[in-house]
């Protein structure tokens, strides 16, 4: 097989990527203007900053050039005292940025739509959060009874160890979907790349890497899904710094780190489904004899490896010598697509024990 084309990506196969928006760093000043001309129509401020209850500080997200990136990223202020949440909540804190009502159509998801969500962020060697909620990143919708509670949020809680919590709800009870140790993101950069299919039955996927070994230190995918609460209008995404005051002797004033922050709204998608139809066989496989021989290679001229919520595996570093080396992969269902001239001509689906 010659010319492989691999990426990491999620539930599709034949995929057309439509309305892309990007928002990155372009150096310090100007921040505020940046932001809102990539996420607001004119005359809209989309950032939520504690700006009015902190003036002397002066604006809380600017951007700066970072060493590790070697590129300029968006710094997130906040302190605990004086910030608050917009001067009408005295119990928390925000500073975010997000879309809005009047914002660009391909920045709001309306239910049906696929959207990739792919973002960095660091946090400081030492943070430090409390027992309650410390968002960094959230999922919710606007309009409808459960508009007020997210649908997905990266929550980071005190612990032993600390934790960040991937928690999740389609009404108002939230559930904690899985949970990592804050130890693997302080003083890192990490990636992360969230796939969404808004619908009553819809999936999510998320998988979070470390820049500097491209190390995969958080996962999770679920697929059926209810991602679309009852009565929504549309769902944004949020970004930045969200936490409770009501334990202020656990927190400190922080800085997080953010950058290349990318909406995709995706066409042209295959399910999960089409890909249990088209599977031929089953293989089982186990740690001990971790990986699978290919035959007759030479009639394809892709493969493509698929976890069972549709998330496509990057795999170039993976084969060789028409053998597929599975060993770091987790236990689950996984599909392999062989295609030729774009085509699907062979799935065969695996079983990793």
């Amino acid at each position: 097989m010659k010319n492989y084309l691999f990426a990491l990506f999620c539930v599709s196969i034949s995929q057309l990527i439509n309305g892309q928006v990007v928002l990155n760093s372009d150096g310090p000043g100007d921040t505020y203007q940046l932001i809102n001309s990539v996420f607001a129509n004119p005359n809209r401020n989309v950032v939520e900053a504690p700006d009015c209850s902190h003036s002397d500080f002066g604006n809380h997200i600017d951007e700066v050039f970072d060493t590790d990136l070697n590129k300029n990223v968006f710094r997130f202020h906040i302190h605990v005292s004086p910030d608050n949440d917009r001067c009408k909540k005295f119990d928390r804190q925000r500073n975010e940025i997000k879309s809005y009502s009047d914002s660009p159509e391909n920045l709001k998801a309306e239910k049906g739509e696929t959207v990739e969500y792919r973002w960095k962020f660091k946090l400081p060697e030492n943070f430090k959060t409390s027992s309650d909620f410390t968002h960094i990143h959230q999922l919710k919708v606007v309009g409808g009874p459960y508009a007020s509670i997210p649908m997905i949020s990266f929550t980071l809680r005190k612990g032993n160890p600390d934790k960040l919590e991937l928690r999740y709800t389609a009404t108002k009870k939230q559930n904690t979907l899985k949970t990592v140790s804050l130890d693997l993101f302080k003083g890192n950069w990490v990636e992360v790349i969230e796939f969404v299919k808004f619908d009553d039955v819809g999936s999510y996927s998320v998988i979070i890497k470390r820049i500097s070994d491209d190390k995969e230190i958080f996962n999770y995918s679920n697929s059926p899904l209810d991602t679309w609460q009852d009565g929504a209008e549309f769902a944004r995404p949020k970004w930045g710094i969200y936490r409770s005051l009501k334990s202020k002797e656990d927190l400190q004033d922080e800085i997080v780190k953010y950058a290349d922050f990318s909406i995709n709204e995706i066409k042209g998608l295959l399910s999960v489904d089409v890909l249990k139809e088209k599977a031929e066989r089953v293989l089982l496989m186990s740690n001990s004899s971790s990986e699978i021989e290919f035959k007759n290679v030479d009639d394809y001229d892709l493969v493509e490896l698929f976890n069972n919520s549709g998330r496509k595996i990057e795999i170039e570093n993976r084969l060789s010598d028409e053998e597929l080396d599975v060993s770091d992969l987790t236990k689950g269902l996984y599909f392999i697509v062989f295609k030729k001239e774009s085509e699907i001509r062979k799935v065969l689906k695996c079983y990793v024990k």
